[in-house]
């Protein structure tokens, strides 16, 4: 073991040299210091961090710690037990293992007593933010900023305080391409070990399989390889499935074979990569009993699958469709932004309650029912968030981490909504899939079926919804064979569904199935809370368009309160993304200039001015005079008001006609219409 001492006192020379040089001469050596390294000392040249700081490094206290722990509790959950297996192949080596999540705050390590000791005198500890930005290029901060594996040896380190340290570190990715924290082995340079870098690229593969075997332990699961020996180990793809086949998750090897299949996009569906369909393929894995099914690539190739964690059900009916509403999401280049971006935590009924007493009470009815099976209906106008409440409804029940699937009644021809509905299988009529397709009722087996505007469902269909309800099984059109569903119902329409059974156009016995619980969502104009619901929009707005803010004018803000609101809160959000649209880069408040000109009359920037001003007015009392008399006055108010706006927009753009027109939301000829009025 004498020769690799040596080596590592000859290679700590050579870095040391180039280190000097660097630091001295602003030389960028090239061939003693790997291109990560170099680039990394000079992010942190040029960011002013001094090689010889010696300030002190910020510990967090407990209540900081446990706060980061928590945050990233799924991760130290399923990390702590392969740190301890790793630690122990590695005890009395000198080293530590740590795991530290996205900030590079360390949240957990095991070490050997006499290195930890020296650890700590550089904070080498839980509580301690290895960033690149505060204690420069190290192997936790430098892994963060390049996304990939990193080793830190010696002198490589930019802090002087650091060089006696070396760390192997790596990111870890989730099923969804995105970073979850970083592995890291560090310990003394001058007693290094030969495979460190190789465990912990190995622990890391291990806990981005547990990751993804967490998150996907319900749903169908393609492990596959193109060699058949590697199926089953640390090498294998893994993708996640829903029951329609649409890619949910895909750990690093599925991500970068993908991209291969499909090229950088990583974009595919199965009728992009596989010569049969999805149903096909699961039928035939069905068959195999968990054996390996071999699989022609449609762009040649093969590759050696095994299906995991199919349920009874999916394998029971018709065949998985293959549509364009399946597609599934993206899948990233190793080393990009990863898969199309997840929603953040699932909608709560919670999260609907913003102030609204009516809001209030239809949260807290619908939440008494939310373990007991009891159907639940929906109603409201359109646009004023039926979807949403289903939804957050499902999220609250026992059945939240089951499928929900919705279908709009009302958006599907007559002649399809029976297929979509209730599924068909293969030749099932002229046009059908061969291999069939899953209908919606199936697929929301194990969780919500949520049908919107079912007061626009036709007879015929109450007729076979009824049946399915009352018997609790599906079959697909054109089977023979009757398949069991357990799901939750919420129905939703603008209707008054009592009017529709009076008058014969709706199912009385349907009416009475679905209605289990009857809720009604308020109009947005008569709801208490529009500020507040403005207030989140607008922050969710500001995320979405990567703003530090977005607000509103105090005048906009009273023309909202005011405003009667036709289209509900989809019209409100639509607005709100039409006029943060509209701002400047250097502009964070929508004025009246910027609202969309659908809200106003023929003459939008007369109009717009007019109804805002009256927006911020207290009502008063009307004057006993005729109309006659009324409009001049009116119509000369408007025409202040109006001049009064192109003159403050002009004066901002400083004359450029064009500028003003976009702000003012005219075409240049309508402005320089009214400037001759001006003038």
């Amino acid at each position: 073991m004498t020769g690799v001492p040596q080596l590592s006192k000859a290679r700590e020379d050579r870095v040391a040299l180039a280190r000097k040089a660097f630091f001295s001469r602003g030389v960028l050596p090239d061939d003693e210091v790997s291109p990560l390294i170099l680039r990394s000392w000079a992010r942190c040249r040029d960011s002013g961090l001094d090689p010889g700081s010696t300030r002190a490094v910020e510990v967090a206290g407990r209540g900081q710690l446990e706060e980061s722990r928590n945050q990233s509790g799924r991760l130290l959950g399923l990390a702590s037990g392969v740190m301890e297996h790793v630690f122990d192949q590695i005890r009395a080596s000198g080293s530590m293992v740590i795991l530290a999540d996205l900030d590079g705050m360390i949240i957990h390590s095991l070490g050997d007593p006499a290195f930890v000791d020296r650890a700590q005198r550089v904070a080498l500890q839980p509580g301690a933010r290895w960033d690149e930005a505060s204690l420069g290029t190290n192997g936790i901060g430098t892994a963060l900023l390049e996304r990939a594996p990193v080793e830190v040896f010696g002198s490589e380190h930019y802090l002087d305080r650091n060089v006696f340290l070396t760390c192997c570190a790596s990111p870890i990715y989730d099923a969804h391409g995105n970073m979850a924290g970083v592995f890291d082995i560090s310990g003394d340079y001058r007693n290094p070990q030969r495979h460190t870098m190789g465990l912990v690229r190995l622990s890391v593969q291990l806990l981005e399989k547990r990751l993804f075997e967490d998150e996907f332990a319900k749903h169908i699961v393609f492990a596959f390889h193109s060699r058949p020996e590697y199926v089953g180990s640390l090498q294998e793809g893994l993708i996640a499935l829903g029951p329609d086949g649409a890619i949910l998750g895909a750990n690093r090897a599925a991500r970068e074979w993908l991209v291969r299949q499909v090229g950088e996009a990583g974009t595919a569906s199965f009728g992009d990569l596989f010569k049969l369909g999805f149903g096909t393929i699961l039928d035939r894995a069905q068959g195999s009993a968990g054996e390996l099914v071999r699989l022609g690539m449609k762009n040649g190739g093969e590759i050696w699958v095994q299906v995991r964690g199919m349920r009874p059900l999916a394998m029971a009916g018709a065949a998985m469709p293959e549509s364009e509403e399946s597609r599934p999401r993206a899948v990233a280049a190793a080393g990009a932004r990863g898969t199309e971006p997840r929603a953040g935590d699932p909608l709560t009924l919670d999260q609907l309650a913003t102030g609204d007493e009516r809001m209030r009470r239809a949260i807290e009815r619908a939440r008494r029912i939310g373990g007991k099976d009891i159907p639940l209906l929906i109603q409201g106008e359109s646009g004023s968030g039926k979807e949403l409440f289903a939804r957050a409804f499902h999220n609250a029940s026992r059945r939240a981490d089951g499928p929900f699937v919705a279908l709009n009644c009302a958006a599907i021809p007559e002649n399809l909504i029976e297929s979509e509905l209730f599924g068909y299988v293969g030749g099932a009529f002229t046009g059908a899939r061969r291999e069939g397709a899953i209908g919606k009722v199936q697929q929301a087996h194990g969780g919500t079926l949520f049908l919107d505007e079912i007061g626009d469902m036709p007879l015929a269909m109450q007729t076979r919804l009824l049946r399915v309800l009352q018997e609790r099984s599906v079959t697909p059109v054109g089977g023979m064979r009757a398949i069991p569903v357990d799901i939750q119902l919420v129905c939703a329409t603008h209707r008054v569904l009592r009017d529709a059974v009076a008058n014969a156009d709706f199912r009385e016995d349907l009416y009475y199935r679905i209605n289990g619980l009857t809720v009604t969502l308020p109009p947005l104009r008569e709801r208490s809370d529009v500020s507040t619901l403005v207030d989140r929009l607008l922050q969710a707005e500001a995320r979405e368009s990567g703003r530090d803010e977005i607000r509103i004018s105090a005048e906009v803000r009273q023309f909202f309160l005011r405003y009667a609101w036709p289209g509900n809160i989809r019209q409100l959000h639509s607005v709100i993304r039409v006029s943060a649209a509209l701002l400047d880069d250097d502009e964070d408040e929508i004025g009246s200039l910027h609202l969309p000109e659908e809200l106003f009359g023929p003459d939008p920037l007369c109009e717009r001015n007019g109804q805002i001003a009256m927006a911020m007015s207290p009502p008063a009392a009307a004057p006993a005079v005729s109309p006659e008399a009324t409009e001049p006055a009116v119509a000369r108010s408007l025409d202040e008001l109006e001049l009064e706006a192109i003159a403050a927009v002009m004066r901002e753009v400083k004359g450029n006609v064009s500028a003003a027109a976009r702000r003012l939301g005219v075409s240049r000829n309508t402005l320089y219409r009214k400037l001759g009025r001006m003038s």
